[in-house]
């Protein structure tokens, strides 16, 4: 069994989180919920916001001992002042995993949307449903940040399984560009992969 982290950073609204428990067969949750954001704390300068963060991991950590922290990347459509800030709640998230030891993961939005709904363009709702459903909830995970939370930790124990079952990152990382296979096309199959 292995045990994940989930975060799903956030600029100005709440900061999710989850964690769930699973092996090749089969998943459960443990724990989920959410920071709420700066926006929600007035009067808050940036650095106790991002202090909060890192108490909130500090305190998840201790009491759950993640084995992984799998988190939501900052993706490019955002304006530059909302990169920055998730970039800075990133940067919490990653010192704390260091001074634990605990490696991390990042998936983007739409890694995550595919791996749990099947669709990169799935919305906050159908998200919500399937990871619902995915870790047999009797009711809807909310708010929708810790539902996303739970989201990329599902992500990324899809992608462990993978990457266990296949050796996928194995392979990609021993496999050198050619004139065969240029960089930005696929290999046409596995046994490409390995050349």
């Amino acid at each position: 069994m292995i045990r994940v982290l989930g975060l799903d950073p956030a600029a100005a609204g709440a900061t999710g989180y989850g964690i769930i428990e699973g092996d090749a067969r089969r998943c459960r949750i443990v724990h989920y919920g959410a920071l709420p954001g700066a926006a929600n704390r007035k009067g808050e300068c940036a650095g106790s916001a991002l202090a909060g963060v890192h108490s909130l991991l500090e305190r998840l950590i201790a009491e759950y001992g993640p084995d992984v922290i799998a988190v939501e990347s900052v993706f490019a459509a955002l304006n530059i002042r909302t990169a920055l800030r998730l970039a800075e709640v990133r940067g919490v998230v990653l010192l704390a995993a260091e001074q634990h030891g605990i490696p991390v993961h990042s998936y983007s939005p739409r890694e995550v949307k595919a791996s749990v709904a099947g669709y990169g363009h799935a919305t906050k709702e159908q998200i919500q449903l399937m990871v619902r459903a995915i870790l047999s909830m009797q009711e809807t995970p909310e708010p929708c940040d810790a539902a996303d939370a739970l989201a990329v930790a599902l992500c990324h124990l899809q992608a462990d399984r993978v990457n266990t079952r296949f050796g996928v990152t194995a392979i990609a990382a021993r496999r050198a560009p050619s004139r065969r296979n240029p960089p930005g096309r696929a290999p046409a199959s596995l046994s490409e992969m390995q050349r």
